[in-house]
């Protein structure tokens, strides 16, 4: 590695660790093979509501969730199965959520855009863009006060940055000096309109170094690259060297949803970018480093034997009964007339 603008990192491909980058193939074949039978199951009407796929971004959840212990925590996005999946969930019960299931990471009641799964701290995807800033950096807030170590990795689109949650989420972690790392997963697009026609200045590092927020800009679609700088980074944040924002660049290869087609996109601009897809990318260096073909063939196929038994299990699987809808809603008693036309 060698240092850059506020302490970047890019790696040397001498130094390149193959049997990690190998297992971390692995890891985005599971994500990529879990998005596609997601989108299947859509296709077939088992998987209902919006889904939307990360497809073209699995190097940041792979490379950034690998440093992470099971009791870090970790807050996500609408597109959050990866990073979910990353954290430590389990494949079938995260399919089992997003059809609805019993058995699913929150019994089928939160689905693809809130899923959550608290016994590896995933505290929760979240469909509403930036409201996952301020639950990160209140979680971190409340490490502190407990006295832990961990860390918390709140993961959010370039669309975020222009709402108003992301300052002030960068702000109080900054005066309280909090473990979080603001991952700013930089895919171009806002849904359906190009961020940078609706973003002033330079973007999301620009932003946090405004406030003295250390913000390191690298490849997102380079595995290697994004690895290293979150192992970095991470020990940094456990060391008390916080916040600190990661902002990464990739791209999202498919549409804002798993039903959009994206003909507002040029033509031809999605279809020259798989060319810089992180799996294709990956598997290059793989080859080049003498990984055979046969073994990633293999990593690949079984991600997607695996997945595909996620979603048919998931299928079979009966619904939630209807009365876990109640469950974990919080009771505050009646409603009070605090108010009155008449004071």
């Amino acid at each position: 590695m060698t240092d850059g603008q506020d302490g970047a990192v890019t790696a040397a491909a001498s130094n390149r660790d193959i049997a990690r980058l190998t297992a971390l193939h692995g890891l985005m074949a599971r994500i990529r093979a879990f998005e596609r039978a997601a989108e299947t199951g859509q296709t077939r009407g088992s998987v209902l509501g919006a889904v939307h796929l990360s497809i073209g971004q699995e190097a940041v959840a792979a490379g950034v969730c690998a440093q992470l212990r099971r009791d870090d925590l970790l807050l996500s996005t609408h597109r959050g199965h990866g990073h979910t999946l990353a954290k430590g969930a389990d494949a079938r019960a995260m399919m089992l959520e997003l059809l609805g299931k019993a058995g699913g990471t929150s019994n089928g009641r939160g689905g693809s855009m809130h899923i959550a799964d608290f016994s590896v701290g995933m505290l929760g995807a979240n469909g509403v863009v930036s409201a996952n800033i301020p639950i990160a950096v209140g979680a971190a807030q409340a490490i502190r006060l407990k006295g832990g170590d961990q860390v918390v990795v709140c993961l959010f689109g370039d669309g975020a940055i222009n709402r108003g949650p992301f300052m002030e989420g960068l702000n109080w972690a900054k005066v309280f000096n909090l473990p979080v790392l603001f991952v700013c997963e930089d895919n171009g697009w806002s849904a359906t309109t190009r961020t940078s026609e609706l973003t002033a200045g330079d973007g999301a590092a620009a932003r946090a170094r405004s406030m003295d927020v250390t913000a390191i800009e690298i490849d997102g679609n380079d595995l290697a690259l994004v690895d290293e700088t979150a192992r970095e980074v991470v020990a940094r944040l456990r060391a008390g060297d916080g916040p600190i924002l990661i902002h990464a660049r990739t791209y999202r290869l498919l549409g804002h949803t798993a039903s959009d087609t994206a003909g507002y996109r040029p033509a031809g601009e999605a279809e020259g970018r798989w060319e810089g897809d992180p799996m294709r990318r990956n598997r290059a260096v793989l080859e080049a480093a003498g990984v055979g073909a046969h073994e990633i063939d293999a990593l690949e196929q079984a991600a997607t034997d695996e997945m595909t038994r996620a979603l048919d299990d998931a299928e079979a699987a009966p619904f939630a009964p209807a009365a876990l809808a109640f469950d974990d809603v919080q009771d505050a008693g009646a409603p009070t007339r605090f108010w009155t036309r008449e004071g």
